[in-house]
């Protein structure tokens, strides 16, 4: 019985969940914007929701309008402009149809909402494709024009839209939930300089910068790519809330010190943008599929009409005329002299995220008090941990004075890292801010905001900088302090190489500044930054910064997809005419080499969740188990002692060929060379090739002499003699030095035997 009923909840689960899936995948189209196309002048709207179903080939709307001139003889145009083709051009003559009842255009107000069906004639224009394919570019267009004189009464725009988006919610979600948690992991791991994830976590956040940042230019982007790009936009400080009290805020102070730009809205952005760019694409030419009805039987409206009759409820005169024209200001007019049209770059990616261009600054830099905050609070939450269990003596010794000695280097290496994850987009932003004739309070903070980034970055430079100018580069690296202090600078790379981070620092500040100062040539900017990277790439390949081979591919591979991508944005360009749907296919190929791209870049983070160093261990640097007393010494007699540095202190680089050109600094211990314990009496013989070599210029002790120098024989009285005498410390591999070294005690009490014995 228990299995019985275990399937039937299956089953009734199973269907539960088809049905919402299947309700959620309804083909459908319907109006995510309206605006006028002319000022109103015989129509007002202030609400104008259509949404037309696949299924039963029905158009249900919701409409709030008034006509406001009497005696109006209209005709009326209707056209659909999908992906700059428009396969539905209609014209039709108001008096001729539904036996003249609109002919003149009555004064009417109105509110209600109805539903249609639609002739299969029509419906069948539509592709299946309208319905599935994300962020769909096509608007409908209404035309009033009057009979006689010719003049345009009302215009009309509505977007369309079919409920499929790249710009996702739940997309934003997962990636935001991945970054948290590396950083909670990077912050763990981050008590040692050498671990890698916290230089991982900067470059995931960097490349998630590059993804946003890639819509910032002044070119055509199709609205596929767009959306998509909007999921990164949290990692630019783009933040929005579904109350928008921020936003207004920002308003009001902008509206008090002299800012005169449009205001962000809660509405959808889409119907303000330039027409000429996507979703309207008014630039392409006509597609051949039109259709011009000057004339449409009086008969096919009668079943409209009809239809409608059977389905709408009786249209409520319930809006007072002026009230509908005082309220008519949420659809706005869009034309080409407008100053609320929104140009392409950041103005249409900002106010996609109900952020106001004026307000882009501001926003980034309210996020940064707020990640400032944030940080602080963690701070003092340390070293209020710190205080107590000093208080209170908890813990052991040692684990206190760690934490001690070890807290505000921490505390400085992630503050510089919280700087270079905000020094993108604060002087991204900031430069923009001052292209903007627009609050002087904005541009205040903006240049405030610049300079304390600018100097905090630098003074860590200089700090570098000084360090290897007092001492040398092996400084930069065995000064634990300085190390945990200002590694997320430098520590990734090698020795010879811990300047490459000024190539990622200024490609950063030069990929803002061509964003901001060249945004009235979109094709200067993406060749401006695809010269960027390719100059980072060609760095990257010549000097080989990093201490590992995989360090070197992983920071190539992330530079070569940023300049495939880059590369690709030249289809975009207005000014070479690439028609929509190839744009929208290159759009979404970009898309997914980013998304790979995402992937990789998690399983590498997956896989060096537990590394805790920059590089793999050398096999002769600490042993694979605890080794014994006996085995530690055993190690030192054949290897050498070893570094006097801890491992905290050393770092892993490279294996490199132990010649003088490295100028690898040696324990004096081990550059000592070995003391000489020749096994005869009898000095060997110095020869020409060996006097030739100085001891003193090698780092490897005495040389060897060659094993078949010719020595004098012994006779076989001193040859049992010297045997007999022999110390026990001289073995198989005793070694001799070229240097004159005083006889060892046993070797002289044989000398004093023989001379006894004559």
């Amino acid at each position: 019985m228990f299995s019985s009923l275990a399937r039937l909840r299956v089953v009734l689960f199973t269907t539960f969940l088809f049905a919402f899936f299947a309700s959620a995948r309804e083909d459908k189209l319907f109006t995510s914007s309206v605006t006028y196309c002319r000022p109103p002048e015989s129509l007002l709207v202030q609400q104008f929701d259509v949404t037309y179903f696949a299924k039963n080939h029905s158009v249900s709307f919701n409409i709030t309008a008034a006509t406001v001139i009497p005696n109006l003889d209209v005709t009326a145009n209707l056209f659909l402009n999908a992906y700059g083709m428009k396969p539905v051009n209609l014209t039709l003559d108001f008096c001729t149809i539904l036996d003249g009842a609109l002919c003149p255009l009555p004064i009417h107000d109105f509110s209600g909402h109805a539903s249609l069906t639609i002739p299969d004639e029509f419906s069948d224009r539509i592709p299946g494709i309208a319905y599935k394919i994300p962020d769909l570019e096509a608007f409908a267009q209404l035309t009033l024009t009057e009979r006689g004189t010719g003049d345009v009464k009302a215009c009309v725009q509505a977007t369309l839209a079919n409920g499929w988006s790249t710009h996702q919610p739940a997309v934003e979600w997962t990636i935001g939930g991945i970054t948290l948690a590396t950083f909670l992991v990077a912050l763990w791991q981050s008590r040692s300089p050498n671990t890698i994830l916290p230089f991982r976590l900067l470059d995931m956040i960097s490349f998630y910068q590059s993804i946003a940042s890639s819509a910032f230019l002044s070119i055509n982007y199709p609205s596929l790519y767009r959306s998509f790009t909007l999921n990164f936009g949290w990692s630019m400080s783009l933040f929005t809330t579904r109350s928008a009290a921020v936003q207004f805020a920002i308003n009001d102070m902008r509206a008090r010190t002299g800012g005169g730009l449009a205001n962000s809205t809660t509405n959808s952005a889409v119907g303000l943008v330039n027409r000429k760019l996507s979703p309207f694409n008014d630039f392409a030419a006509a597609s051949p599929v039109q259709q011009s009805m000057t004339e449409i039987s009086s008969s096919y409206y009668s079943r409209i009409y009809n239809a409608a009759g059977n389905y709408t409820q009786p249209l409520a005169k319930s809006i007072p005329l002026r009230q509908l024209a005082a309220d008519s200001n949420a659809v706005q007019t869009v034309t080409e002299d407008s100053s609320n049209v929104l140009q392409a770059g950041i103005p249409i990616y900002v106010n996609s995220l109900h952020i106001a261009t004026a307000n882009a600054f501001m926003t980034v830099f309210i996020c940064a008090l707020v990640l400032i905050g944030i940080a602080l609070f963690i701070f003092g939450l340390a070293f209020a941990v710190l205080f107590v269990m000093e208080r209170f003596n908890l813990g052991q010794d040692d684990t206190r004075l760690k934490l001690r000695y070890s807290c505000t280097p921490l505390i400085r290496a992630w503050s510089l890292r919280l700087a270079l994850i905000m020094f993108f987009p604060i002087v991204l932003f900031a430069l923009y801010q001052w292209t903007l004739d627009d609050s002087w309070l904005s541009v205040l903070l903006s240049v405030i905001s610049f300079i304390a980034i600018m100097a905090g970055i630098s003074y860590v430079f200089f700090l570098i900088f000084r360090q290897v100018r007092r001492s040398d580069t092996s400084a930069l690296y065995s000064t634990t302090g300085f190390l945990q202090s200002h590694g997320p600078v430098y520590a990734q790379y090698r020795n010879a190489r811990y300047y490459f981070f000024l190539v990622f620092i200024i490609g950063a500040f030069l990929k803002a500044l061509f964003i901001a100062a060249a945004k009235s040539n979109g094709l200067a900017q993406v060749i401006l930054i695809i010269l960027v990277e390719i100059s980072t790439f060609v760095a990257l390949l010549t000097l080989r910064p990093h201490k590992t081979r995989g360090g070197d591919v992983f920071s190539s591979f992330l530079t070569v997809i940023r300049i495939i991508c880059a590369g690709l944005l030249f289809a975009f360009v207005e000014s070479f005419g690439v028609q929509p749907i190839p744009r929208v296919v290159i759009g979404a190929v970009i898309a997914v080499i980013f998304s790979v791209s995402i992937i990789i870049i998690v399983i590498n983070l997956i896989l060096n969740l537990g590394s805790r160093r920059l590089g793999r261990k050398k096999d002769d640097d600490k042993p694979s188990r605890p080794a014994s007393r006996q085995e530690s010494a055993d190690i030192m007699l054949e290897k050498g002692l070893r570094s006097p540095h801890s491992d905290s202190e050393s770092t892993v680089t490279r294996a490199r060929n132990p010649t003088p050109d490295h100028n690898i600094p040696l324990d004096p211990e081990i550059n000592r060379p070995y003391p000489a314990t020749p096994t005869t009496a009898h000095s060997p013989i110095e020869y020409e090739s060996t006097r030739a070599r100085d001891s003193a210029s090698t780092n490897f002790g005495s040389v060897l002499p060659r094993r078949w120098s010719i020595t004098p024989l012994h006779t076989p009285t001193s040859s049992s003699v010297d045997h007999s005498t022999a110390t026990p410390q001289v073995g198989i591999m005793a070694r001799t030095s070229e240097g004159t070294e005083p006889p060892s005690p046993g070797l002289q009490a044989g000398k004093d035997l023989r001379t006894h014995s004559k």
